[in-house]
């Protein structure tokens, strides 16, 4: 329904989408406190789920223009004729007579039709789509206050039957403020005639963070909180229930990125049946090696400065799928620029696999020519790319290491990228030989103009030595369940990292977490 509407497919997540897009109608309280990002995703579930003409945006709390200067891209001519200023509403209510024209029961009559109601529910699926909106719990507060928006929405959705209707209160204490009600009899009213009578999608957004008792009243519940990690701002998602639908992720980190809402961390296009492309290269900017990442580029200013020693600190809980996704790109830009790399992989990294991904998008012989993987534990090896560190003594390493160099560098003795996982040297070495090695390679990277990249695991004793010495230095971390990373030199913000879904993997793209 996302492509039908013109919506971004995968701002929302999944479990938030089939509770909605059930058959019947659902009901859902949207909690939190200000500033969390309620109302950005009321707006991203009215273009997402519902269709122009079945879709309302009851706003009580600021006017249409004043949505619109906040939230520009509202202003597309569908999207405009799903808000309803409340205020609006009640001078058109007015306008066409003030309150409805229906008749109301006597309260005997009332409570037969609750019952029949009630009876019928009990058919479930059974019985047809409805082609009236229920009024039976709206009437019975419209004897206290008249409501004329809240009728105006009522005939908005009678209209539209039989076809399900989405209707999103912002906010449920700004209706229930104005007209002195209980919010649970207001609730119990929008449940039992849009929800259960109407087939209706009620999604009612609360402006403080706790619900006051009514959650067992709806079929749906989630909340919004924030905090800071690292003197940054994140927000979190909490899928606390959804009636009929099971949740495979109960906690969502989000963003608001240019005045939209988007879910992180799930995969949003299946890519497993499109055939890999040669890796077209991203060019490098004067001074500058391309990450291979346009969004990552623009955060560095260019890209990594030539001759520079740049530091990854990976998080215990982050795995080496979710880092890769940052690095592969690199790998193959280096490459497609017919400049090579040499590598000391970490534990738990596969040099077969590696080799295995890049040559997807890099031909067969340009890994085999222009890689070189020092493996510290291998005595012999059949490939080519290896370098079988363990067999070697002092001299010969550096010999080996020389002869390595020269094949990535090839005959037109470009720079090269050096991937060192500390890991590795630390655990095989100790911290003051790793430590040694780290300054020989510093001073050769600066010295030739190569790209340095340092990866750095928890609980390595040459971390502080190693990071007092680093150009850059970033953390990848895991907020549930996104990998995420963010610059400590240079400070950037908290950004994501996913598959690029316009050009499909191993492009990545980083998306600011605001």
């Amino acid at each position: 329904m996302a492509e039908e509407n013109g919506g971004r497919a995968g701002a929302v997540p999944p479990e938030v989408l089939a509770f909605l897009s059930g058959r019947g109608g659902r009901s859902l309280i949207v909690k939190g406190g200000a500033g969390t990002g309620k109302t950005t995703f009321g707006l991203e579930l009215l273009e997402q789920i519902g269709k122009p003409s079945q879709s309302y945006y009851l706003s009580t709390r600021v006017g249409d223009e004043a949505l619109y200067r906040q939230f520009p891209w509202l202003k597309a001519t569908e999207m405009r004729a799903r808000i309803l200023d409340a205020g609006k509403l009640f001078l058109e209510a007015i306008n066409a007579g003030g309150r409805s024209a229906v008749t109301e029961l006597p309260e005997a009559e009332q409570k037969k039709i609750t019952a029949a109601r009630e009876v019928m529910r009990s058919f479930g699926e059974e019985r047809g789509a409805p082609t009236r909106v229920e009024r039976t719990y709206l009437h019975a507060l419209l004897k206290r206050s008249p409501m004329p928006e809240v009728e105006n929405v009522y005939n908005r959705v009678e209209r539209a039957l039989p076809e399900k209707s989405l209707l999103v209160i912002d906010s449920l204490e700004g209706v229930t403020h104005k007209y002195g009600l209980e919010m649970e009899e207001f609730v119990m009213a929008l449940q039992k005639d849009l929800v259960e009578g109407s087939n209706t999608n009620v999604v009612m957004i609360l402006e403080k963070p706790e619900a006051g008792g009514i959650e067992y009243l709806v079929d749906g519940l989630i909340s919004f909180v924030r905090e800071e990690l690292d003197e940054r701002r994140v927000r979190h998602m909490r899928l606390e229930k959804l009636r009929a639908t099971a949740i495979a992720r109960p906690r969502y980190a989000v963003t608001l990125n240019e005045g939209r809402f988007e879910a992180l961390g799930f995969a949003n296009h299946d890519h497993t049946g499109t055939s890999p492309q040669l890796w077209k290269p991203e060019s490098d900017q004067e001074r500058f090696y391309s990450t291979g990442i346009p969004d990552f580029d623009r955060l560095m200013g260019g890209g990594f400065r030539r001759g520079s020693f740049n530091a990854f600190e990976v998080d215990v809980n982050v795995g080496i799928d979710d880092y890769y996704m940052l690095f592969t790109p690199t790998f193959l830009n280096f490459l497609a620029h017919s400049r090579g790399i040499i590598a000391v992989l970490a534990a738990g990294e596969s040099h077969e696999s590696l080799r295995e991904t890049i040559t997807k998008y890099i031909p067969t012989h340009v890994f085999d020519t222009r890689v070189r993987i020092a493996d510290y534990t291998a005595n012999e090896t059949e490939e080519s790319y290896i370098v079988p560190m363990g067999r070697y003594g002092r001299d010969e390493a550096v010999r080996a290491m020389s002869v390595a160099d020269k094949a990535a560098r090839g005959p037109e003795n470009k720079p090269i990228l050096e991937y060192t996982a500390f890991d590795t040297l630390e655990s095989l070495m100790g911290d003051q030989v790793a430590i040694r090695m780290y300054f020989h390679g510093v001073r050769r990277t600066k010295l030739l103009g190569n790209l340095g990249i340092g990866l750095l695991k928890p609980g390595l004793l040459v971390s502080s030595e190693i990071l007092n010495m680093m150009d850059t230095y970033f953390r990848i971390i895991n907020i549930d369940n996104a990998p995420c990373i963010y610059g400590i030199r240079p400070r950037t913000t908290i950004h994501s990292i996913s598959i690029d879904t316009t050009r499909g993997p191993p492009h990545a793209r980083l998306t600011p977490i605001v």
